[in-house]
């Protein structure tokens, strides 16, 4: 009996035992759980505040306020976008849902920052003042009184074309391939060369193909096919037939390599002119600007014009900043017509310089600058971009508007900023229109100087 109520004793403490630690346990296991879930709190909250702190914190980049700053604009992805098919209607709310929501009572920031996020998708290639400067400058070309000794004509006269023959020379325009619409403008070209000019064309890009596997040697591939020299018709047909559409576009290389090839023609004795040519941005990642500035300030003295031939945005912020960096002209064309036309211009240059040699290198009177139609052509091109660009924004914004992508009031909000942004730019063509015509009245030096002096003080 005493045995039996020892046991019964022992086994009670034991359950005690057992219930206490039990207890404990859970007390300590809810305990854990409670503070997981406090934790937890706490973190989604930190990252809530952090999620709004960086909504607060959006950055608006500033809108233009001077013609110059706006020509640095890239043009954007979509600055030719079609809004007049049905396709292109039903793709409107696709292509720029990556904008941000302003969907819920957007601030006037958040207003501010959706418009300049639209604005750089759908930006157009606006051409500033020092482009025609440059323009100007190689148009009256030869004028013994300017100062820049590169556009004064020499004893010889050397044009180099440097031409892309990176795969995407290849595609066709009305039919016909880009390479051999470029071919075909440059020999139309050469043909009409005074006889005592020289030309010469490099290639790059004509080797391998546009495969990663090839880009190594495509990348390093360029060649003087036709060395400067006088024009024969065989051998020129024959350099031109030695290559074809292919690989990538080393343009840094090919500027390198013309440096070369034009080492022994100085520009003291001799007047140098480069042109560029080429349908897409450089793939190859060798520094093509700083590759065009070296050229540029070497004592060849050349002068560096660049075509973009149907390139597309990227495209053409790259050639634009070559032009740029070399003081030279740029021009966008987009089929053989408008190659042939840019040529002409060379064409005009080339006999006058023909001329100048048969007047024995007399200095004689230049004309005023009587470029009234490049300045209204110039001009209204402007115009039209600007025009282009407003109503394709409004455009825009009325079908996402109808899609539901805000209300009426942020649509009220983005139309003025959109109308007012506009107005600025037709208000600076139009003041800079009557400069160039006020301009246009006075010699070639005084214009050309207060153009460049007008540049300079925008550009500080």
């Amino acid at each position: 009996m005493k045995i039996a109520i020892k046991y019964l004793t022992v086994f009670t403490i034991v359950i005690f035992l057992l219930s206490s630690c039990s207890s404990n346990q859970k007390n300590t296991d809810e305990g854990k759980s409670v503070e997981i879930i406090k934790n937890k709190t706490v973190e989604d909250k930190k990252a809530n505040d952090e999620n709004r702190g960086t909504q607060n914190e959006i950055i608006v980049d500033p809108l233009p306020t001077s013609y110059e700053e706006l020509a640095k604009l890239q043009a954007g992805e979509y600055e030719n976008i079609d809004l007049v098919s049905d396709e292109a209607k039903a793709k409107v709310k696709d292509i720029f849902s990556v904008l941000p929501d302003i969907s819920k009572s957007p601030s006037k920031k958040e207003l501010d920052y959706y418009f300049r996020e639209l604005l750089k998708m759908v930006q157009k290639n606006y051409e500033g003042p020092e482009n025609l400067i440059n323009r100007l400058k190689f148009e009256t070309f030869g004028n013994p009184n300017i100062s820049d000794s590169r556009y004064q004509f020499k004893e010889n006269l050397n044009v180099v074309f440097i031409i892309d023959a990176s795969g995407s020379m290849a595609q066709k325009i009305n039919g016909k391939e880009k390479m051999a619409s470029a071919k075909d403008s440059i020999l139309n070209f050469v043909s009409k060369l005074p006889k005592d000019a020289k030309v010469g064309i490099r290639v790059y890009g004509h080797k391998g193909t546009g495969s990663d596997a090839d880009k190594a040697l495509s990348c390093s591939s360029s060649e003087l096919v036709y060395p400067i020299s006088n024009y024969n018709e065989g051998e020129f047909q024959a350099a031109l037939n030695k290559f074809s559409p292919s690989g990538w576009t080393p343009i840094g290389l090919a500027l390198r390599e013309a440096k070369n090839d034009l080492a022994s023609f100085d520009g003291a004795n001799n007047t140098n002119i480069v042109y560029l040519v080429s349908d897409g941005i450089d793939t190859c990642e060798d520094q093509p600007i700083e590759a065009a500035k070296d050229l540029y300030s070497s004592n060849i003295s050349p002068i560096i014009n660049v075509i973009g031939f149907d390139v597309d945005s990227e495209g053409q912020n790259q050639l634009k900043q070559i032009a740029a960096a070399t003081d030279g002209i740029y021009d966008t064309v987009t089929n053989e017509g408008e190659l042939q036309e840019q040529l002409e211009k060379l064409n005009d240059l080339t006999n006058q310089w023909q001329e100048w040699l048969e007047m024995g290198k007399q200095q004689y009177e230049y004309k005023k600058v009587s470029n009234s139609l490049d300045i209204f052509t110039y001009i209204a091109g402007e115009q039209i971009k600007a025009e282009q660009e407003s109503t394709n924004i409004y455009i825009i914004l009325s079908r996402l508007k109808r899609a539901g992508m805000f209300d009426d009031k942020s649509f009220e909000y983005l139309r003025k900023r959109n109308s007012e942004y506009h107005e600025w730019i037709d208000n600076e063509i139009s003041k800079f229109n009557e400069e160039l015509k006020a301009l246009n009245e006075q010699n070639y030096n005084e214009a050309i100087n207060q153009l460049q002096e007008k540049y300079n003080a925008n550009t500080q």
